[in-house]
């Protein structure tokens, strides 16, 4: 079975092409921890199924390292749309992709070998029975709770998957691991949680460190820095429409008044191609 392992500022996935492959009878929980081992396996942040769908151009189904399904991948789905487009199976510069997060439609642009995707990634989740977290209030903004022993002020935004956004004077300081577990894991998040630790440069500009759920730190969370802006608008800290870096580069993520849909726009690269034996 050939792969393609692609990335959207280091955050690495690995690429099925399910129009060509039928995986009818894999366990794919199995084959997502295997293939995504950095020792013993392909090495990656996931696996990504791209599938038929009914409804849209694709279908996506993200799998991470320790084989639990994830709902969306904001840097994910930009490389989907780029594989689309370069395999000749949706060649056109508007596209839609059906997630566990509902469908997306992405705008490509590709100017002098360059490659850039913008993202509708669709209206944030507020209400805190649907992120889904235990908080009795109706939102979750700058709630205090405690993680690794230390005071959170939490706001939770789900962007098809569900994060929990801290504010913070420095995102490099010792022990961010141990904070990210602790947050994941908290049970106040029924379902775990992507946590993000902000630091607000100006009113346009933000520093983000993710801690992923199932997945760890990464160099990037496309879903983590959309909800970031969103929490970072909530908390009155910056503009709608904001510069997000992260470990792996930057992203742009605008959140609209006129439809309150939050967009995103960065790149997605080529890593390799390879194949697999099943």
């Amino acid at each position: 079975m050939k792969f393609t392992k692609m990335h959207g500022l280091g955050n690495d996935y690995i690429y099925i092409n399910c129009f060509k492959y039928k995986l009818d009878g894999v366990d794919l929980t199995n084959l997502a921890i295997k293939m995504s081992d950095r020792h013993f396996g392909v090495g990656s942040d996931g696996l990504v199924l791209i599938m038929p769908s009914k409804i849209a151009d694709a279908k996506m189904k993200i799998f991470n390292p320790d084989g639990s399904e994830a709902q969306m991948c904001g840097n994910a789905i930009r490389c989907v749309s780029r594989y689309l487009y370069e395999a000749g199976i949706a060649q056109k510069e508007r596209l839609s992709v059906e997630t566990e997060g509902g469908i997306k439609t992405i705008e490509l642009a590709l100017e002098n070998q360059t490659f850039s995707a913008k993202v509708n990634m669709g209206e944030p989740i507020l209400d805190a029975k649907q992120i889904p977290t235990n908080f009795s209030k109706e939102k979750v903004i700058d709630e205090l709770i405690y993680a690794d022993g230390k005071e959170i002020h939490a706001t939770c935004v789900s962007m098809g998957n569900p994060h929990c956004i801290a504010f913070v004077d420095d995102v490099n300081f010792e022990g961010f691991g141990r904070i990210g577990k602790a947050l994941e894991n908290h049970k106040m998040f029924p379902e775990r949680i992507n946590a993000e630790l902000v630091k607000i440069i100006d009113k346009s500009h933000i520093q983000m460190r993710v801690w992923e759920r199932g997945a760890g730190e990464t160099l990037a969370c496309g879903t983590g820095a959309c909800a970031s802006v969103v929490a970072c608008v909530l908390n009155g800290k910056t503009e709608r429409d904001v510069t997000v870096q992260l470990k792996g580069g930057g992203l742009n993520i605008e959140w609209r008044k006129e439809d309150n849909c939050v967009y995103m726009e960065g790149p997605a690269e080529f890593v390799f191609r390879g194949e697999w034996n099943l």
